[in-house]
This record gives C-alpha cells, structure tokens and sequence, in this order.
C-alpha cells in the first residue's frame, strides 16, 4: 500500500490495511462510506483532528476533488480511497477496528428491480460488524423512507448490531445533497446502531 497523502494506492488489493501505517498514529477510525463530493468527509476531519477518517468513493472524478481539496486544506487525518465499498469492508478493513462508519445519503435505487443494488444488504452489515470495535457504531442517514426502512429490516436481519439513540447530528457537517434536499423541504431520515 501506497500512501501518497490523501490518496490511498493499493499494491495488493487482499492485504488489510494498517491503520498506524496508514495514518502514522493510533487515533480512532472513522469511515464514510460513499463518500460523494467530499464536503462531509473534508470538514468532518478537519472538525475532529482527533480521529483518523478513511472516505471510500467509487468514482474517480469525485476522489480527485477530495484529494485536491484536502491536500489544500493539510487535513493529514484524512485518506481517500477508490474502491467498491462492499469489498472495501470485507476484505480490507481489519477486524474490531473501527469507531464509527458514516453512510449518508447512499443511491436509494428507488426502482424495485434495482432494490438488490443497495448497499445496507445484511450480509454487508454483517462484513461491517464485523469491523467495529465493541461499541462501535453504524450512522445511516437518508432522504428516501422506503429505503430508511428497508435498511432498518435487513439490519434487524443480520442480528449483529443493536439500535441505539440519534447521535447529536446537529454539529455535524452537511452533505451537498442533504444541503439540496433541506432546500427542497424534503425529510431526512436518520438511525444509529451499536455493536454490543
């Protein structure tokens, strides 16, 4: 693994990564998964310098304005990754690692042939239970209540997490889309789950 402050460039893609050598410190681990624009990952980390935050995208066009933007602001608590978020959490990520893991406003895929596509599936909770820490947390945020409740269902279905109070979201920053849906008046829906 290649660290080339932010960007994260893998030689071998079946290595689990290194949290001190990835960071070069032991502070805790945060994740946003699907990570978009950046604009939660970027002032999330530089709101809380006491925390290492991995952001995984899929997209390049979207990693590149991260790294850019970053790199500008010297946020070196920050790292971002370009890889499929479901391989990135089974087969990357080591186990009982892991603080937090922020999924906000993830592709709904609101047509019910494309329902499999969604990304809170229980054998993906299950692989990222997997990688939190005892007390460990799942924040999922999204504007689409269909999905708000599946996602609910499938996570009562992996029976690895417990539901626990809203987290004070209040303080925390707001992602493009959620900025554009508050505009447009629509709900957001949000629930936090612990490992226990």
């Amino acid at each position: 693994m290649l660290v080339s402050s932010p960007s994260i460039i893998l030689e071998d893609i079946c290595r689990r990564f290194d949290w001190r050598e990835l960071f070069g410190n032991d502070q805790p681990i945060e994740l946003d998964l699907g990570a978009g624009d950046g604009g939660f990952a970027l002032a999330y980390a530089k709101q809380h310098p006491e925390i290492n935050l991995l952001a995984v995208e899929r997209l390049l066009g979207r990693v590149r304005k991260i790294e850019k933007r970053a790199a500008r602001a010297g946020l070196v608590n920050l790292r971002v990754l370009r890889l499929e978020f479901g391989y990135t959490v089974r087969y990357l990520l080591p186990p009982e690692s892991v603080s937090i893991a922020h999924i906000l406003f993830p592709d709904p895929w609101p047509k019910r042939r494309h329902w499999p596509r969604r990304l809170i599936q229980p054998d993906f909770v299950r692989d990222l239970a997997a990688t939190l820490k005892r007390d460990g947390e799942l924040r999922f945020t999204t504007d689409h209540v269909h999905y708000f409740e599946t996602a609910q269902q499938a996570i009562r279905d992996a029976a690895v997490l417990k539901p626990a109070s809203e987290w004070n979201w209040a303080a925390d920053p707001k992602t493009d889309f959620q900025q554009t849906f508050e505009a447009e008046g629509r709900a957001t829906f949000r629930a936090r789950w612990v490992k226990s």
